[in-house]
């Protein structure tokens, strides 16, 4: 309600319903002979036929949610975002050529689904960590590994069209024309839509991509806690 529509109701039609409240045929101090009932019976009719007061108005106005009051949705609640959640668990990994795991490694999302954080450890003591997150800006995955032997690693990239996810330090900003490119691919297995299996693949190349060498080549199942 407006303030022009507030100060009319005040002003003109508030003093009019009191009048009317006390003029009801047979109540004390009415007069029948008195022109309120007619001008009571014409507010009546202007309180029905306005848009400004009738219950419907009311009703809508009561009802409705200002554009500006509706939740925006959650910042990191894209398509893009949900890319790597087939990486989110707890998976025991084995080595290519190995028979049994050899580390555990925890994937989990943080911070309302917008960073998925990565715990690895080897049987043999070795440990590292990674932070993953859709760039919404550059439009694609930035991934950064540290490892306990002061290995770093940054990667960027995306989904192919097989549905793997392909992060290289070639997309990297700080990437430096002519020095090796190093290339993790995770590959998912799945099982009527649930993924049983995670391959990641980690490649480099001294050539410019020309050929590759595998720097890591592991098969993630999903842990089974006993």
């Amino acid at each position: 309600m407006t303030n022009v529509v507030r100060k009319l109701v005040f002003r003109e039609f508030l003093p009019t319903a009191w009048a009317c409240s006390f003029s009801r045929p047979g109540s004390p101090g009415s007069d029948t002979r008195s022109a309120l009932p007619l001008i009571c019976a014409l507010f009546a009719a202007l309180l029905a036929s306005s848009p400004v007061f009738s219950t419907s108005a009311f009703a809508q106005s009561a009802t409705a949610t200002p554009a500006a009051a509706q939740k925006p949705p959650p910042p990191c609640a894209s398509a893009d975002h949900r890319a790597f959640d087939f990486w989110i668990g707890v998976w025991d990994v084995t080595p290519a050529g190995k028979d049994a795991p050899t580390a555990i490694n925890s994937i989990s999302a943080q911070h309302g689904g917008c960073v998925i954080r990565e715990e690895y450890k080897t049987q043999g003591g070795y440990t590292g960590m990674s932070m993953s997150f859709y760039d919404a800006i550059r439009k694609n995955w930035h991934q950064t590994w540290m490892g306990a032997d002061g290995t770093a690693l940054f990667i960027a990239g995306g989904l192919n069209a097989s549905g793997e996810m392909v992060l290289s330090n070639a997309n990297w900003p700080g990437y430096v024309a002519g020095s090796p490119i190093n290339r993790v691919t995770w590959t998912p297995t799945r099982n009527g839509g649930v993924v049983e299996s995670v391959r990641q693949h980690w490649q480099s190349s001294s050539d410019g991509g020309e050929s590759w060498s595998t720097i890591f080549d592991g098969t993630y199942v999903k842990r089974t806690e006993k």
